[in-house]
């Protein structure tokens, strides 16, 4: 089990046996053999890379649990404090990790030396299973997947304009008022190309087909170019926070807005989570909705 999860986690046999100190062939045959002994593939192997079968992510999965188990339950049997230790894999959006997960991980690390974190931070959701991520801050409503979920907070998605901007042009009172005025969009996997906003006093929504001024490929960028002026902007709440707070930005058309969406820390259904997991989920939880009380309030 720890060989396959090694040659996993590697990328590759020759990455996974020269990091283990072992010959290719070795680490190669051991795992054929437990191919054979479990009567079905785990691997289909490449000259590029190791790709995991549907029989070989459940293996993996139940892998991990058990090896994890072990280690607690060796440390326990010669009477050791049963200390969080490991690696943890957590995901997180690009910006939403720089700006809020970071700050957390580099507090728990203070406090666990025996924990190592990778930090995978990308706009696109990570596979939990199959990428072997250990936790997942997810932004938005979630589906239906069977994963476990805490909540963290909720934001809004919010429309805002430099105050320059909005003493040339004025402040605008319908979203319709924004088909003539500059816009600075950014089209990323969760925020749609259309800008959407709720129907005052109903439960309908309005989808504006915006033309922008400028198009950018992330949230930061449209903030930055929203603070020079150079249009509006539509985006999630934390990532234009800290300008609104510093007066850079102005929050417009409030009434307008859709519901709050929810933050959540994500991670697999386990019989028994390992308890590094645990105490960075304790950990985190608390200090991110300390971070981000402020946002989904008008």
């Amino acid at each position: 089990m720890s060989l396959l999860l090694a040659a996993i986690g590697k990328g590759s046999f020759s990455a996974a046996a020269r990091d283990m100190g072992i010959p290719v062939p070795t680490l190669t045959r051991k795992i054929t053999d437990l191919e054979e002994q479990l009567g079905t593939q785990l691997l289909m192997r490449s000259t590029r890379k190791l790709t995991l079968t549907d029989a070989g992510i459940a293996y993996v999965e139940a892998a991990r649990r058990i090896l994890d188990l072990v280690e607690e339950q060796e440390r326990a049997a010669v009477g050791e404090f049963i200390a969080p230790r490991g690696e943890l894999v957590i995901t997180a959006s690009v910006l939403f990790g720089r700006l809020h997960v970071l700050p957390v991980i580099l507090e728990f690390l203070a406090l666990y030396p025996e924990i190592n974190i990778t930090l995978l931070q990308s706009d696109r959701n990570a596979d939990l299973i199959g990428e072997q991520v250990d936790l997942a801050v997810r932004v938005g409503k979630l589906p239906d997947s069977g994963m476990i979920a805490t909540p963290v907070c909720s934001m809004r998605t919010v429309v805002c304009a430099s105050p320059a901007l909005l003493a040339e042009r004025g402040t605008p009172q319908t979203p319709e008022d924004l088909l003539q005025l500059p816009c600075v969009m950014f089209s990323g996997p969760k925020l749609s190309p259309g800008w959407r906003f709720r129907v005052p006093g109903t439960d309908a929504f309005n989808t504006l087909a915006i033309k922008p001024r400028l198009r950018v490929a992330t949230p930061d960028a449209a903030a930055h170019a929203a603070k020079r002026g150079v249009g509006f902007v539509y985006l999630f709440e934390y990532h234009v926070a800290d300008a609104v707070e510093a007066n850079e930005l102005e929050i417009v058309l409030q009434d307008f807005e859709v519901g709050t969406i929810p933050v959540h820390l994500v991670h697999a259904s386990r019989a028994q989570m390992p308890i590094k997991l645990r105490r960075f989920i304790d950990f985190a939880v608390p200090k991110l909705r300390q971070s981000l009380s402020k946002l989904g309030q008008r």
